[in-house]
């Protein structure tokens, strides 16, 4: 609710201070007095756009205050905190300073803000139906949350719900979808590569044994000359093993004569032949190893040169193609449980928007009950307000899948015809400000209780009626105030008389300049105000009493 409105220095207002009351609030006054630029103040701290010429003449600066009293669990306690901001107070306090320039800053309970934060919360705390008002009812954009709001179905959060699940499913498929595509385009060459070293079977310690091989073979024909030579050098007459077999068997025949001095010696020399034979056995044999194939060099080059080009091409140690083929293995097995996967996650997607699709139905049938429920009240109400020749409805349009979302599968906005046999179109093309209000007041009455503002200001909603009608709005009016509090500027006796409470809107002359003031008005003042919007400028008796039957008409 607006507790208070505070100006200083704007156009024809020098200092003003305003206390505000729950229920209707009606001001009044003759034209040109100034009612507009007290709409135009608070818009101001509303967020609203900076018109030139609103600084005072021969003021440097504008400024205009609102203070609102709202629960905790008002939408603008959410938005201050998100904002950084206290939220904890017990009041909201929007401040906006103006400069002569133009330029202007913005100020949330007395620490600096954005504009367009004073706007936001502006939208959750009031709403100004005017003829120039495009925001609230007038904005397409919200048309869909209030008649979500007064259908007062539970399914809208199970739609959103669902809608996220289904775009959080099918971003994974995508993205799995993705990479089997990436995986396709490398699986052939992974199967090539890793049937290539599966065809090498490349062993542990294979490239140092092929190698040492090599070097064997290589110089086999020079270690065999080497061998035959020193075998030569053994055997044969003059060989190492026929010289200790004679001197064996020279010391053998002097061994009696020598009491023992040859013993060791003879034993060394048998020593010596047995050590020589054995030797001679294993050149031998070394020298049969060496008849070797001729084609093993040849062979094991072939195997030792692929392996190596093997290595090169995947540049890798030779060691190291073993773990290279099992980690080829290991991405091929990945590819194919993404294939998988990405079956699978074809299946959720489908499920998921399945799904959604389902709560967004159930939603459609919830929301096409509450149209007809909103249509038909909208059309009881318009009637007494002599709008009864125009026609409201609600429009749900279902849209393309690609433009779907959390709220649903369809567009909701407001349409009305003024004109019979006119075809429907948005709210906003009714071109009277008066009728546009009332219309306004016919769709609030409607969708009473279903929006957090706690602030509703009717600019014009009298503008071109009289009589019964005129007191058929000034009664919606009074029945909105029981809930919400409402503001009117009103030219009719009917609506003033209708209020709580009541402000008179006046000119006077201050200090050699024209200024405008607001009085609160007792019982006593109110009536002549009323008299005087009855008769005008020459208040007559008959005015007075019909203030007063007005003024009780509104009590009753």
């Amino acid at each position: 609710m607006l507790l208070g409105l505070t100006i200083r220095e704007i156009v024809l207002i020098d200092r003003l201070d305003l206390a505000f009351r729950p229920g209707l609030c009606v001001l009044t006054g003759e034209t040109g007095a100034g009612k507009s630029i007290l709409l135009d103040a608070l818009g101001l701290a509303l967020g609203k756009r900076v018109e030139a010429g609103f600084v005072r003449d021969g003021a440097g600066e504008a400024a205009v205050s609102a203070e609102f009293a709202v629960g905790q669990n008002h939408p603008a306690y959410a938005i201050l905190r998100e904002a950084g901001l206290d939220g904890d107070g017990e009041t909201i306090v929007l401040r906006r300073l103006v400069r002569s320039d133009g330029r202007s800053r913005a100020f949330v309970n007395d620490e600096p803000a954005s504009v367009g934060l004073l706007r936001q919360l502006g939208d959750s705390l009031v709403e100004i139906q005017g003829q120039f008002e495009q925001r609230g009812l007038l904005d397409p954009a919200n048309h869909r949350m209030i008649l979500d709001a007064f259908a007062e179905h539970a399914g809208a959060a199970a739609v959103a719900e669902a809608w996220r699940n289904w775009r959080a499913v099918l971003r994974r498929e995508e993205e799995a979808a993705r990479l089997a595509a990436a995986s396709r385009e490398e699986e052939d060459l992974l199967r090539h590569h890793l049937a290539e070293l599966d065809a090498l079977t490349v062993q542990p310690g294979e490239e140092d044994r092929l190698s040492a091989r090599r070097a064997l073979l290589q110089s086999a024909e020079r270690l065999a000359e080497t061998l035959t030579e020193a075998i030569g050098e053994l055997t044969g007459a003059a060989g190492a093993q026929s010289a200790l077999a004679r001197a064996a068997r020279r010391l053998e025949r002097a061994r009696d004569r020598a009491q023992g001095l040859l013993d060791e010696a003879l034993a060394a020399t048998e020593r010596a032949g047995n050590e020589t034979d054995e030797a001679l056995a294993v050149l031998e044999a070394a020298a049969r190893n060496l008849e070797l194939d001729p084609r093993e060099l040849e062979t094991v080059e072939e195997r030792l040169f692929a392996l190596r080009a093997a290595a090169r091409k995947h540049q890798v140690a030779v060691s190291d193609l073993p773990a290279l083929r099992e980690a080829i293995a290991a991405r091929l097995a990945m590819i194919e449980t993404n294939s998988d996967t990405a079956v699978l996650l074809t299946r959720a997607t489908a499920a998921a928007r399945a799904e959604y699709v389902a709560a967004a139905e159930r939603m459609s049938r919830a929301r096409a009950a509450a149209a007809a429920r909103l249509d038909a009240g909208v059309a009881e109400e318009l009637k007494p307000l002599r709008l009864d020749k125009a026609r409201f409805r609600t429009a749900i349009t279902p849209l393309d899948e690609g433009d779907w979302g959390e709220h649903g599968s369809e567009r909701v906005h407001f349409e009305i015809a003024t004109i019979p046999g006119a075809p429907f179109g948005p709210l906003a093309r009714i071109a009277s400000g008066g009728e546009l209000s009332r219309f306004m007041l016919a769709l609030k009455l409607v969708l009473a209780g279903t929006s957090s503002v706690p602030t509703l200001i009717f600019d014009e909603v009298d503008s071109g009626i009289g009589g019964a009608v005129a007191a058929a709005v000034g009664d919606r009016l009074q029945r909105l105030g029981t809930n919400l509090q409402v503001l009117v500027v009103t030219h009719s006796p009917q609506v003033a008389a209708r209020g709580a409470h009541h402000w008179l809107v006046a000119k006077r002359l201050s200090e050699r300049k024209t200024v405008t003031s607001v009085e609160e008005l007792d019982p006593d003042t109110r009536q002549e105000e009323i008299a005087r919007m009855l008769s005008g400028r020459t208040v007559t008796a008959e005015a007075r009493a019909a203030a007063a039957s007005l003024i009780a008409g509104g009590r009753a």
